[in-house]
Protein backbone atom coordinates (compact mmCIF):
# COMPACT_ATOMS: atom_id res chain seq x y z
CA UNK A 1 0.00 0.00 0.00
CA UNK A 2 1.06 3.56 -0.72
CA UNK A 3 0.06 6.69 1.14
CA UNK A 4 -0.82 9.84 -0.82
CA UNK A 5 -1.64 13.46 0.00
CA UNK A 6 -4.04 15.73 -1.90
CA UNK A 7 -3.86 19.40 -0.97
CA UNK A 8 -6.84 21.47 -2.08
CA UNK A 9 -5.84 23.79 -4.94
CA UNK A 10 -7.60 25.23 -8.02
CA UNK A 11 -6.35 22.15 -9.91
CA UNK A 12 -7.40 19.48 -7.39
CA UNK A 13 -10.94 20.59 -6.53
CA UNK A 14 -14.06 20.92 -8.60
CA UNK A 15 -17.31 22.79 -8.06
CA UNK A 16 -20.95 21.91 -8.25
CA UNK A 17 -21.08 18.31 -9.35
CA UNK A 18 -19.59 15.12 -10.76
CA UNK A 19 -18.41 14.33 -14.28
CA UNK A 20 -16.58 11.37 -15.77
CA UNK A 21 -14.90 13.83 -18.14
CA UNK A 22 -12.92 15.44 -15.32
CA UNK A 23 -9.24 14.56 -15.34
CA UNK A 24 -8.32 12.67 -12.16
CA UNK A 25 -6.08 14.54 -9.74
CA UNK A 26 -4.57 11.32 -8.42
CA UNK A 27 -4.25 7.71 -9.61
CA UNK A 28 -3.87 5.06 -6.90
CA UNK A 29 -3.88 1.33 -6.38
CA UNK A 30 -6.68 -0.44 -4.54
CA UNK A 31 -5.91 -0.38 -0.83
CA UNK A 32 -3.90 2.85 -0.88
CA UNK A 33 -4.58 5.56 1.69
CA UNK A 34 -5.00 9.26 0.97
CA UNK A 35 -4.88 12.36 3.14
CA UNK A 36 -7.46 14.73 1.65
CA UNK A 37 -7.93 18.44 2.23
CA UNK A 38 -11.35 19.95 1.52
CA UNK A 39 -12.76 23.47 1.60
CA UNK A 40 -16.30 24.76 1.68
CA UNK A 41 -18.07 28.10 1.25
CA UNK A 42 -17.13 28.97 -2.34
CA UNK A 43 -20.14 31.22 -2.91
CA UNK A 44 -19.84 33.12 0.37
CA UNK A 45 -16.08 33.59 0.63
CA UNK A 46 -16.45 37.39 0.35
CA UNK A 47 -18.66 37.37 3.47
CA UNK A 48 -16.69 35.12 5.80
CA UNK A 49 -14.66 36.19 8.87
CA UNK A 50 -10.86 36.30 8.62
CA UNK A 51 -10.36 32.99 10.43
CA UNK A 52 -12.34 31.25 7.66
CA UNK A 53 -10.03 32.57 4.96
CA UNK A 54 -6.82 30.76 4.25
CA UNK A 55 -4.59 31.75 1.32
CA UNK A 56 -5.32 28.37 -0.27
CA UNK A 57 -9.10 28.89 -0.04
CA UNK A 58 -8.86 32.39 -1.50
CA UNK A 59 -6.75 31.03 -4.35
CA UNK A 60 -9.41 28.43 -5.13
CA UNK A 61 -12.26 30.95 -5.03
CA UNK A 62 -10.43 33.44 -7.25
CA UNK A 63 -8.68 31.09 -9.68
CA UNK A 64 -10.77 27.95 -10.13
CA UNK A 65 -10.55 27.04 -13.84
CA UNK A 66 -13.84 27.13 -15.78
CA UNK A 67 -13.49 23.46 -16.75
CA UNK A 68 -13.60 22.51 -13.08
CA UNK A 69 -16.99 24.16 -12.58
CA UNK A 70 -19.24 21.21 -13.35
CA UNK A 71 -22.85 21.95 -12.42
CA UNK A 72 -25.13 24.12 -10.29
CA UNK A 73 -24.33 22.67 -6.88
CA UNK A 74 -22.66 24.86 -4.22
CA UNK A 75 -20.14 22.24 -3.11
CA UNK A 76 -16.38 22.26 -3.56
CA UNK A 77 -15.17 18.68 -3.88
CA UNK A 78 -11.63 17.35 -3.81
CA UNK A 79 -10.87 14.86 -6.59
CA UNK A 80 -11.62 12.89 -8.57
CA UNK A 81 -9.37 10.02 -7.52
CA UNK A 82 -8.85 7.23 -10.05
CA UNK A 83 -8.53 3.75 -8.53
CA UNK A 84 -6.72 1.37 -10.86
CA UNK A 85 -8.65 -1.80 -11.53
CA UNK A 86 -12.08 -0.36 -10.75
CA UNK A 87 -14.66 -1.26 -13.37
CA UNK A 88 -18.43 -0.76 -13.67
CA UNK A 89 -20.20 -3.30 -11.48
CA UNK A 90 -17.48 -3.29 -8.82
CA UNK A 91 -17.90 -1.77 -5.37
CA UNK A 92 -15.66 0.95 -3.98
CA UNK A 93 -15.04 0.56 -0.26
CA UNK A 94 -14.24 3.90 1.37
CA UNK A 95 -12.76 3.56 4.84
CA UNK A 96 -12.94 6.83 6.78
CA UNK A 97 -9.86 6.60 8.96
CA UNK A 98 -9.74 10.17 10.27
CA UNK A 99 -11.92 13.29 9.95
CA UNK A 100 -11.09 16.65 11.53
CA UNK A 101 -12.18 20.27 11.00
CA UNK A 102 -9.30 22.45 9.84
CA UNK A 103 -10.76 25.80 10.95
CA UNK A 104 -12.10 27.15 14.27
CA UNK A 105 -15.30 28.39 12.63
CA UNK A 106 -18.15 27.11 10.50
CA UNK A 107 -21.29 28.56 8.97
CA UNK A 108 -24.98 27.82 8.68
CA UNK A 109 -27.10 29.28 5.91
CA UNK A 110 -30.85 29.54 5.37
CA UNK A 111 -31.54 29.78 1.65
CA UNK A 112 -34.73 31.21 0.21
CA UNK A 113 -36.96 28.47 -1.16
CA UNK A 114 -35.00 25.66 0.48
CA UNK A 115 -35.23 23.77 3.73
CA UNK A 116 -38.10 21.91 5.39
CA UNK A 117 -40.08 25.12 6.04
CA UNK A 118 -39.38 27.33 3.00
CA UNK A 119 -42.69 29.21 3.27
CA UNK A 120 -42.19 30.00 6.95
CA UNK A 121 -38.54 31.07 6.85
CA UNK A 122 -38.39 33.03 3.60
CA UNK A 123 -35.42 35.34 4.20
CA UNK A 124 -31.85 34.21 3.60
CA UNK A 125 -29.63 34.20 6.68
CA UNK A 126 -25.95 33.47 7.16
CA UNK A 127 -24.50 32.69 10.59
CA UNK A 128 -20.91 31.99 11.54
CA UNK A 129 -20.45 29.64 14.48
CA UNK A 130 -17.17 29.40 16.44
CA UNK A 131 -15.82 25.86 16.89
CA UNK A 132 -14.06 24.96 20.14
CA UNK A 133 -11.76 22.35 18.64
CA UNK A 134 -9.96 21.76 21.93
CA UNK A 135 -13.15 20.77 23.77
CA UNK A 136 -14.89 19.45 20.63
CA UNK A 137 -18.04 21.56 21.01
CA UNK A 138 -19.79 24.53 19.42
CA UNK A 139 -21.92 26.93 21.46
CA UNK A 140 -25.05 28.06 19.64
CA UNK A 141 -26.53 30.57 19.99
CA UNK A 142 -23.35 32.26 21.18
CA UNK A 143 -23.40 32.89 24.96
CA UNK A 144 -26.53 30.73 25.33
CA UNK A 145 -24.80 27.94 27.22
CA UNK A 146 -26.13 25.45 24.65
CA UNK A 147 -23.19 23.23 23.72
CA UNK A 148 -23.34 21.10 20.57
CA UNK A 149 -20.88 18.16 20.46
CA UNK A 150 -18.83 18.15 17.28
CA UNK A 151 -19.26 14.98 15.26
CA UNK A 152 -17.40 15.77 12.04
CA UNK A 153 -18.16 13.95 8.82
CA UNK A 154 -18.08 14.47 5.07
CA UNK A 155 -21.50 15.20 3.62
CA UNK A 156 -20.44 14.17 0.12
CA UNK A 157 -18.77 10.88 -0.78
CA UNK A 158 -19.42 9.92 -4.36
CA UNK A 159 -18.27 8.48 -7.66
CA UNK A 160 -18.76 9.63 -11.23
CA UNK A 161 -21.48 8.21 -13.47
CA UNK A 162 -21.80 8.00 -17.27
CA UNK A 163 -23.58 11.37 -17.31
CA UNK A 164 -21.34 14.23 -18.42
CA UNK A 165 -22.74 16.51 -15.76
CA UNK A 166 -24.41 15.62 -12.46
CA UNK A 167 -25.26 18.19 -9.78
CA UNK A 168 -23.72 17.75 -6.34
CA UNK A 169 -27.03 18.61 -4.61
CA UNK A 170 -29.06 15.37 -4.73
CA UNK A 171 -27.72 12.04 -3.49
CA UNK A 172 -28.27 8.82 -5.39
CA UNK A 173 -27.03 5.32 -6.14
CA UNK A 174 -23.55 6.79 -6.73
CA UNK A 175 -23.48 8.32 -3.25
CA UNK A 176 -22.97 12.05 -3.54
CA UNK A 177 -24.64 14.43 -1.09
CA UNK A 178 -25.66 11.73 1.39
CA UNK A 179 -25.39 13.97 4.49
CA UNK A 180 -25.47 10.97 6.81
CA UNK A 181 -24.09 11.99 10.21
CA UNK A 182 -23.41 8.36 11.14
CA UNK A 183 -20.46 8.27 8.74
CA UNK A 184 -17.90 9.23 11.37
CA UNK A 185 -14.24 8.31 11.46
CA UNK A 186 -13.97 4.53 11.72
CA UNK A 187 -16.92 3.81 9.46
CA UNK A 188 -16.89 2.46 5.91
CA UNK A 189 -19.04 3.37 2.93
CA UNK A 190 -19.58 1.02 -0.01
CA UNK A 191 -20.43 2.66 -3.35
CA UNK A 192 -21.35 1.03 -6.67
CA UNK A 193 -18.84 1.83 -9.43
CA UNK A 194 -20.20 3.14 -12.75
CA UNK A 195 -17.11 4.18 -14.74
CA UNK A 196 -13.58 2.86 -15.11
CA UNK A 197 -11.43 4.07 -12.23
CA UNK A 198 -14.49 4.93 -10.08
CA UNK A 199 -13.47 8.64 -10.06
CA UNK A 200 -14.18 9.27 -6.37
CA UNK A 201 -14.64 12.78 -4.95
CA UNK A 202 -15.13 14.00 -1.38
CA UNK A 203 -16.13 17.20 0.41
CA UNK A 204 -18.93 19.13 2.13
CA UNK A 205 -17.45 19.00 5.62
CA UNK A 206 -19.94 19.10 8.50
CA UNK A 207 -18.76 19.73 12.06
CA UNK A 208 -22.20 18.87 13.48
CA UNK A 209 -25.62 18.09 12.04
CA UNK A 210 -28.94 16.75 13.23
CA UNK A 211 -30.77 14.03 11.34
CA UNK A 212 -32.85 15.79 8.70
CA UNK A 213 -30.57 18.83 8.22
CA UNK A 214 -33.88 20.71 8.23
CA UNK A 215 -32.80 24.30 7.47
CA UNK A 216 -30.68 23.07 4.51
CA UNK A 217 -27.21 23.29 6.08
CA UNK A 218 -25.26 21.88 9.02
CA UNK A 219 -22.27 23.58 10.65
CA UNK A 220 -20.44 23.73 7.35
CA UNK A 221 -16.68 23.95 7.57
CA UNK A 222 -13.47 23.00 5.83
CA UNK A 223 -12.41 19.47 6.70
CA UNK A 224 -9.36 17.26 6.45
CA UNK A 225 -9.45 13.49 6.43
CA UNK A 226 -7.61 10.26 5.81
CA UNK A 227 -9.34 7.66 3.68
CA UNK A 228 -8.54 4.24 2.26
CA UNK A 229 -10.00 3.26 -1.09
CA UNK A 230 -10.34 -0.41 -1.95
CA UNK A 231 -12.00 -2.18 -4.87
CA UNK A 232 -14.37 -4.98 -3.88
CA UNK A 233 -15.23 -7.47 -6.62
CA UNK A 234 -16.87 -9.82 -4.12
CA UNK A 235 -19.86 -7.58 -3.40
CA UNK A 236 -22.92 -6.75 -5.45
CA UNK A 237 -24.81 -3.59 -4.54
CA UNK A 238 -27.12 -1.21 -6.37
CA UNK A 239 -27.13 1.51 -3.70
CA UNK A 240 -24.70 2.81 -1.08
CA UNK A 241 -24.40 0.88 2.16
CA UNK A 242 -22.28 1.65 5.22
CA UNK A 243 -20.87 -0.09 8.24
CA UNK A 244 -19.89 1.37 11.61
CA UNK A 245 -18.53 -0.37 14.69
CA UNK A 246 -22.10 -0.97 15.86
CA UNK A 247 -24.42 -0.98 12.83
CA UNK A 248 -24.99 -1.92 9.24
CA UNK A 249 -26.62 1.04 7.46
CA UNK A 250 -28.66 0.86 4.28
CA UNK A 251 -29.84 3.99 2.52
CA UNK A 252 -32.80 5.08 0.47
CA UNK A 253 -33.37 8.17 -1.66
CA UNK A 254 -36.65 9.37 -3.15
CA UNK A 255 -38.72 12.41 -3.94
CA UNK A 256 -40.79 11.67 -0.82
CA UNK A 257 -39.82 10.31 2.57
CA UNK A 258 -42.18 7.39 1.94
CA UNK A 259 -40.27 6.47 -1.22
CA UNK A 260 -36.90 6.90 0.52
CA UNK A 261 -37.97 4.73 3.46
CA UNK A 262 -39.28 2.02 1.14
CA UNK A 263 -35.95 1.92 -0.69
CA UNK A 264 -33.92 1.83 2.54
CA UNK A 265 -36.16 -0.98 3.83
CA UNK A 266 -35.89 -3.04 0.64
CA UNK A 267 -32.12 -2.56 0.64
CA UNK A 268 -31.96 -3.82 4.23
CA UNK A 269 -34.15 -6.84 3.42
CA UNK A 270 -31.89 -7.67 0.47
CA UNK A 271 -28.83 -7.37 2.70
CA UNK A 272 -30.28 -9.66 5.36
CA UNK A 273 -31.35 -12.29 2.85
CA UNK A 274 -27.91 -12.36 1.22
CA UNK A 275 -25.82 -12.41 4.37
CA UNK A 276 -27.96 -14.51 6.74
CA UNK A 277 -29.93 -16.74 4.33
CA UNK A 278 -33.21 -15.99 6.13
CA UNK A 279 -36.34 -15.63 4.03
CA UNK A 280 -37.46 -12.22 2.74
CA UNK A 281 -40.52 -12.42 4.98
CA UNK A 282 -38.42 -13.15 8.06
CA UNK A 283 -36.11 -10.28 7.08
CA UNK A 284 -39.14 -7.98 6.80
CA UNK A 285 -40.26 -8.99 10.28
CA UNK A 286 -36.75 -8.57 11.66
CA UNK A 287 -36.62 -5.04 10.26
CA UNK A 288 -39.81 -4.23 12.15
CA UNK A 289 -38.40 -5.65 15.38
CA UNK A 290 -34.86 -4.28 15.48
CA UNK A 291 -33.97 -1.92 12.62
CA UNK A 292 -34.12 1.83 13.31
CA UNK A 293 -35.17 4.04 10.41
CA UNK A 294 -33.96 7.62 10.54
CA UNK A 295 -34.43 10.66 8.35
CA UNK A 296 -31.06 11.43 6.81
CA UNK A 297 -32.00 14.72 5.18
CA UNK A 298 -35.10 16.39 3.72
CA UNK A 299 -33.46 19.27 1.87
CA UNK A 300 -31.26 17.99 -0.98
CA UNK A 301 -33.96 18.32 -3.60
CA UNK A 302 -35.26 16.45 -5.41
CA UNK A 303 -34.07 13.55 -3.25
CA UNK A 304 -34.92 13.09 0.40
CA UNK A 305 -33.00 10.46 2.35
CA UNK A 306 -33.75 7.76 4.92
CA UNK A 307 -31.21 5.41 6.44
CA UNK A 308 -31.86 2.10 8.17
CA UNK A 309 -29.63 1.07 11.08
CA UNK A 310 -29.27 -2.61 11.90
CA UNK A 311 -27.48 -3.19 15.24
CA UNK A 312 -24.83 -5.88 14.83
CA UNK A 313 -25.20 -6.76 18.50
CA UNK A 314 -28.43 -8.72 17.90
CA UNK A 315 -26.60 -11.41 15.96
CA UNK A 316 -24.71 -14.34 17.50
CA UNK A 317 -21.05 -13.81 18.25
CA UNK A 318 -19.00 -14.85 15.26
CA UNK A 319 -21.77 -14.14 12.74
CA UNK A 320 -20.38 -13.18 9.36
CA UNK A 321 -22.46 -10.02 9.16
CA UNK A 322 -19.64 -7.59 8.41
CA UNK A 323 -18.91 -6.34 4.90
CA UNK A 324 -15.25 -5.91 5.75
Amino acid sequence: MTHHIIKATPNTVHLGGFSHELEPVLMIESGDTVDVETYTGYYIYDKVPPEFLTPEFVDICQNLPPERKIADGPHLLTGPIYVRGAEPGDILEVKLEAIKPSLPVGFNAIRTGWGALPHQFTQPALRFIPLDLENNVAEFPVNSGIKIPLRPFFGILGVATPETQRSSIPPGCYGGNIDNRELQAGSRVFLPVFVTGALFSIGDGHAAQGDGEVNVTAIETSMNGRIQLKIRKDLQLTAPIAETNTDIITMGFGETLDAALEQALNNMIDFLVRLTNISPEDAYVLCSLTVNFRITQVVNLPQKGVHAMLPKSVFPEGSNLSLI
